[in-house]
């Protein structure tokens, strides 16, 4: 009756029981960044469940927003709003990854709602209206014999099967069937009756794992989340996993916070891969998230890969995890036998073809030896393109463009017969006449050969064999056993069927070289994921001097004592994992003034600023603190940000904390 009156009079009543509602709205001002108080119904109390998605007015708009919590009372002190309206009754915010998505953006300095963007896809009302499928029975424990090649393998698995919590970094032997091994751990967990989540970089690892985890738990039990699935097919997945439908998730970057029920597993995969850090704010890193919402929820833990990273080294060295790797006897047997060869080489050439194709000589006969076992043979070059840099043929400087000073190229190709010119890669024009601004030659040499240019040269030192490209415009998974050249960048390398015969690894000093903090450890990634994919005891040639520590770790294969270097090297210098540390990147004013506002703790330290561009109109500072003032370093970021919103300062900043590019 009441309910009656109060819409005859144009009124709404609170509910009887938790009237008021505690909203995230989607507003992305980080002076905002907390939960709104609003009034809940009667017409809407049954509807506005935790978890929900709503509609409220805030600041004269209609926004969306998340129905956190219901509560008794509010301690706002004035009348609260209504709920515009309830979007939809289904709780698609769980309670854990809302705590979780809190606990990133604390972490890493950000909005709450920046980071629920990234755990919830949009609504599809359609999807939504229709059941979901039925829970897939109990998959039977697979067995452990595959992980008997490492000591405490088995150990892992028991682990697993038995509930207790495990924490683990896994090295993978070379020509390992990763994917395999990853769908017996988490099958192990998924037969007991509890989740597990398995995070792996790209879509071509992520067909390959599906493949592995539907053979053994079956095709009904296993779901994959990535950004390639359209909106409304990634939403019925998605939708499926809220609502318990589905034990075990395998995705993407985006899967870190998949709403699985009962979490007892989370995998990342190559953690040190960098499509592993999410491009938009907060810049999260899965492999982070996960062990963040391994503390939180009790879940067993495991980050594996042919190499590890710092980050991975410190959970080792610090205690949190376990390390699961094979015996140096076990390894010997299986892993490549690798030759470095440093540029001296090149003098060394005897073999016209070789020279042509800018092949040292072991590379070459590596090469020939492969194919006669009709293997192919795997050259990784670290740039796409033909010649994507250009340097003057006489003095070396870099060729840049006369009109916006950007670096020169060649493109690949001729025009009746003409090779084509020059051209810039920032505007774009041709440069026809270039002349030297030093020493005036007009002669230009390439700095880099790109994978275009090195598969047209290979094509003519090896006439009868087929040669193919994978790289930015085509990538390809596998290729198929035989005779063939397989020319691949970094991360674009596909498996072949029985493994490669032999894999080349050219230009090193371009990776080796690059002004990064993380570029050696990156560059051992990279050769270790191609090296991994040759036949049992295959063949790899590095061009690198061999004096090198990444050299001398892939020769021995041992990304373990690598990781110990760099981890102690980072410790002694000062940088991340061993702190933490964040950019903040801006105009030079803008970023001037940030620096006044910020109050960091005591042991935090200024770094810079110093110029992010030539003409100087974005610059970065660094900070950096001791770990254990990662918190209160996050919390002064967060104010700063939320500071400047406050006042609506005109020039934006960015922050980032432990972010991938330091230098």
């Amino acid at each position: 009756m009441a309910g009656k009156a109060s819409t005859r009079r144009g009124e709404r009543v609170p509910a009887a029981v938790l009237p008021v509602a505690r909203i995230c709205v989607d507003v992305p001002l980080p002076h905002l960044d907390r939960l709104f108080d609003y009034q809940v119904s009667t017409e809407q109390d049954a509807d506005a469940v935790p978890g929900c998605r709503v509609r409220v007015r805030f600041a004269g708009q209609l926004v969306d927003g998340y129905l956190i919590d219901r509560a008794e009372e509010s301690g706002y002190g004035s009348k609260l709003s209504f709920l515009d309206r309830v979007i939809s009754p289904e709780p698609v915010l769980a309670p854990e990854v809302a705590e979780l998505a809190r606990a990133v953006a604390d972490r890493y300095a950000g909005s709450l709602i920046d980071v629920l963007r990234m755990a919830i896809p949009p609504r599809h009302a359609r999807v939504e209206a229709k059941p979901s499928p039925e829970l897939a029975p109990v998959p039977e424990a697979p067995s452990s014999e595959g992980w008997a090649r490492y000591p405490f393998g088995p150990n892992l698995l028991d682990a697993l099967r038995s509930g207790r919590a495990a924490r683990a970094v896994w090295q993978a032997l070379p020509a390992e069937d990763w994917a395999a091994r990853l769908a017996e751990v988490a099958t192990s967990v998924v037969s007991t009756g509890r989740g597990a989540l398995v995070v792996v970089p790209d879509h071509r690892d992520l067909a390959r794992l599906h493949t592995a985890c539907a053979a053994l738990a079956g095709p009904d039990a296993v779901v994959t989340l990535s950004s390639d699935l359209g909106p409304s097919e990634r939403y019925k997945r998605w939708l499926a996993v809220r609502r318990g439908a589905v034990r075990l998730v395998l995705g993407t970057r985006g899967a870190a916070l998949a709403p699985v029920h009962d979490l007892g597993l989370v995998v990342v995969w190559d953690d040190g891969d960098d499509l592993h850090t999410e491009p938009r704010s907060p810049y999260p890193n899965v492999r982070d998230v996960l062990v963040q919402r391994s503390h939180l929820t009790g879940a067993s833990l495991l980050v594996g890969g042919f190499a590890r990273t710092a980050e991975a080294q410190l959970l080792v060295d610090s205690g949190w995890a376990h390390e699961v790797v094979a015996s140096r006897d076990t390894l010997r047997a299986v892993a490549p036998r690798v030759a470095a060869v440093g540029d001296n080489a090149w003098q060394d050439v005897k073999d016209p073809a070789a020279r042509s194709a800018r092949l040292p000589s072991i590379a070459f006969d590596a090469a020939r030896a492969a194919f006669a076992e009709d293997a192919p043979v795997l050259i990784q070059v670290p740039r796409r393109g033909y010649v994507p840099s250009l340097a003057c043929g006489t003095c070396r400087v870099p060729a840049r463009c006369r009109r916006c000073a950007g670096p020169l190229a060649l493109p690949g190709g001729a025009d009746d017969g003409v090779p084509k010119p020059a051209f810039c890669r920032w505007c774009g024009a041709t440069e026809a006449a270039f002349r030297c601004p030093a020493c005036g030659s007009r002669r230009l040499r390439g700095q880099i050969i790109g994978a275009r240019r090195t598969a047209e040269e290979l094509g003519r030192a090896f006439s009868n064999i087929p040669v193919r490209t994978s790289g930015a415009d085509e990538v390809l998974s596998t290729v198929p056993a035989g005779r063939a050249l397989v020319v691949a960048t970094p991360g674009a390398e596909p498996t072949a069927d029985g493994g490669y015969g032999a894999v080349l690894l050219l230009d090193g000093w371009a990776l080796l070289g690059r002004a990064d903090l993380r570029a050696t450890e990156e560059t051992l990634r990279r050769w270790m994921t191609a090296a991994a994919l040759t036949r049992p005891a295959g063949k790899v040639v590095v061009v690198a001097d061999s004096s090198l520590p990444p050299v001398q770790a892939l020769v021995r294969w041992d990304p373990v004592w690598h990781a110990r270097q760099e981890l102690a090297a980072r410790t002694e210098l000062g940088f991340p994992p061993a702190v933490r540390m964040a950019t903040v990147d801006g105009t030079p004013d803008a970023l001037a003034t940030a620096l006044e506002d910020l109050v960091l703790p005591p042991s935090g330290e200024v770094l810079g600023p110093v110029p992010l561009s030539e003409d100087g109109q974005r610059e970065r500072a660094l900070i950096r603190v001791p770990r254990t003032d990662g918190k209160p370093l996050a919390e002064a970021l967060a104010t700063l940000q939320a500071t400047r919103s406050a006042r609506k300062d005109p020039d934006p900043i960015r922050v980032k904390l432990d972010p991938l590019e330091v230098l």
